[in-house]
């Protein structure tokens, strides 16, 4: 509870900020205020005592600490590389840092909720954030394009949620999650239960962009600007999936084999038409948005073995968004002041810029389950507890599917090796360097000590 009102106070400090014309000072005060609210969270153990605070609508356990401290982890990158991707509009720049630090109070506001209220409100947080990011750049017609797209399907997904909790109240007349999953263990459950268990997740399957609920995902990455496009498929989609995780535990919805059937048909179908779609891409956001649909695919067999693999799904997290931060990073390095995110304009990146050229690889072989990168350690966890919950078949498929998206990682990395470079970079923004190498270095380092992540959850 203390790292939420810490996280709304210094989203209004920000704001102040920009009343009193310290511009400058922002950004560094920002990062400095989200490092001292971890250093608290992670180091402090009564900073962030577990229990239910406000009549149950917020309830801290491990599960909430450990996912808080991976967003603010995620947020402090993004802001970090706010100044120089807003270095144009520096007179707006305070409503884009208070957004995303607003974003991130929403975030965590969906991780902690003992509230089906504090659930829905955490998910508008997030999301009304992203839809102002989205259209963002008010000349662009393609940013345009992306916010509308990405407002008519929220909205569309936010109304499925809210009609699912609405019949989940109806058939257990509280939104008290911990009453709700007393309630569920009766023998007769009513109706509505389930099917408002279903809606829910049907909403928040939108939210992840699963197939078939995944058709905004492409043209909103590629049209949103590339700082939004990084927000959403890191910090949105593992809040999003974070959130999804905690839901049905509360729900005990591993109970229905029918469920996890259904589960799995949407893993199986997300991580093959993910990969199969993004190799015909020629654009690196959109790839990348493809990219994320099927490792939505793959973290979503976590759902199979719910109440013991929420260790293995921070894993996967905080590998996946990790591993994309560096990969944006680099984009933004790359495609600043250009129309597009084509992949001709990484042609030649490992002669004219080596470092850039060895982050992005690297990022792309996490993402591709490459040891000694952590997302090779967390697609491994993933796949022992699948084989665990009697879904050997699952595992073959997700083994394939990461065999094919080896084929356009490789794509971007040999661009990058064998082609000729068509333009000279002279450039040298220090915070781009800054945050794919301590992005990449933390995935890294994740891979070589997964328990500091995997016993982060009791």
């Amino acid at each position: 509870m203390n790292t939420l009102i810490a996280i709304t106070g210094l989203g209004v400090v920000c704001l102040l900020f920009e009343i009193l014309n310290w511009r400058k000072a922002m950004i560094p005060f920002t990062i400095a205020g989200l490092l001292v609210i971890l250093g608290l969270l992670v180091g402090v153990p009564e900073f962030e005592k577990p229990g239910h605070y406000y009549g149950n609508m917020i309830m801290v356990d491990h599960f909430s600490t450990a996912f808080s401290a991976l967003f603010i982890v995620l947020t402090i990158f993004l802001v970090a590389m706010s100044h120089n991707f807003y270095k144009n509009h520096q007179a707006k720049i305070s409503d884009f840092i208070a957004i995303k630090i607003f974003l991130l109070a929403g975030a965590v506001s969906m991780v902690a909720f003992g509230n089906l209220a504090m659930f829905f409100l955490g998910i508008e947080i997030l999301s009304i954030a992203l839809y102002v990011l989205a259209a963002s750049n008010r000349l662009n017609l393609r940013s345009n394009e992306a916010g509308m797209k990405y407002f008519l399907m929220g909205s569309f997904a936010s109304g499925i949620i809210l009609f699912g909790i609405c019949l989940i109240y109806g058939g257990m007349g509280t939104f008290d999650v911990v009453e709700i999953s007393e309630l569920s263990r009766s023998a007769e459950l009513p109706i509505w239960f389930p099917i408002g268990i279903v809606l829910v997740t049907i909403g928040m399957l939108f939210k992840i962009a699963a197939v078939p609920f995944h058709f905004w995902a492409p043209d909103v990455y590629e049209g949103s600007p590339a700082l939004t496009t990084a927000t959403m498929s890191t910090l949105a989609k593992v809040t999003a999936m974070a959130t999804l995780y905690k839901l049905l535990c509360a729900m005990n919805a591993d109970v229905d084999t029918t469920f996890q059937i259904v589960i799995v048909a949407v893993s199986i179908a997300s991580m093959t038409l993910g990969n199969i779609m993004a190799l015909r891409q020629t654009n690196v956001k959109r790839m990348l948005a493809f990219s994320g649909i099927s490792h939505a695919g793959f973290m979503l067999m976590a759902l199979l073995s719910l109440n013991n693999s929420g260790g293995t799904l921070l894993y996967y997290a905080a590998a996946y968004a990790l591993a994309g931060i560096a990969a944006f990073a680099v984009i933004l390095y790359v495609c600043r002041d250009k129309e597009n995110e084509d992949m001709t304009y990484f042609h030649g990146l490992g002669k004219t810029n080596p470092l850039m050229a060895a982050i992005l690889t690297c990022a792309m072989l996490s993402m591709a389950g490459i040891p000694i990168f952590s997302g090779f350690f967390a697609k491994l966890g993933l796949f022992s507890l699948t084989i665990n919950s009697g879904y050997l078949y699952l595992v073959i498929i997700a083994v394939v599917s990461s065999i094919i998206s080896v084929g356009y990682y490789f794509k971007l990395i040999l661009a990058m090796y064998t082609k000729e470079s068509n333009e000279t970079r002279t450039a040298t923004p220090v915070i781009y360097y800054g945050v794919a190498i301590t992005a990449i270095a933390l995935n890294i380092l994740l891979g070589l000590f997964p328990s500091l992540v995997m016993d982060a959850i009791g």
